[in-house]
């Protein structure tokens, strides 16, 4: 068994659309990076790949790389899913706190674990999900960013 921890987190910006968990959620405002900046997908995969002894995403999907510019983060997902095949890793569960002040996420939590167990071939039932707040302190709590944290456990096949 090996445990994989993972965490990230991007800025809110006005005019990008927010996606969190391959999931689009209603928002004015969408997270900045490079692909989509979907902080939960990152989360996960930085977990996956610690856990597999296989380094980060930038060691796999460099932010200076220009095939990597825009894209989902699910399409990064479905690549980490192959490279814990390769390595014979199978997935035990995933275990995601995502801190955000709004919009509320509890409604899009059954298409986020749907998305993310689909991606991973697992089942929905080794994920689970939660938000919670900042409570107004620091850069998360005035609403200009959020973060994702995840870990993971892994079996070798």
């Amino acid at each position: 068994m090996r445990i994989g921890f993972g965490y990230d987190i991007h800025p809110l910006k006005k005019g990008r659309p927010l996606f969190l968990g391959g999931v689009k959620v209603n928002s004015d405002r969408g997270l900045e990076g490079h692909s989509d900046a979907d902080v939960v997908i990152h989360s996960i995969m930085d977990a996956l790949l610690g856990a597999s002894g296989q380094g980060d995403i930038g060691v796999h999907f460099p932010n200076d790389e220009i095939s990597w510019k825009g894209i989902s983060s699910m399409v990064l997902l479905n690549r980490t899913c192959i490279l814990l095949e390769k390595k014979k890793y199978k997935i035990k569960n995933l275990d995601i706190t995502i801190v955000v002040e709004k919009p509320k996420l509890l409604t899009y939590y059954p298409d986020m674990i749907m998305n993310i167990a689909s991606a991973l071939k697992i089942s929905e039932d080794c994920i689970n999900i939660k938000a919670t707040t900042n409570e107004g302190i620091g850069f998360i709590g005035k609403g200009e960013g959020i973060a994702s944290f995840c870990v993971t456990l892994l079996e070798e096949s």
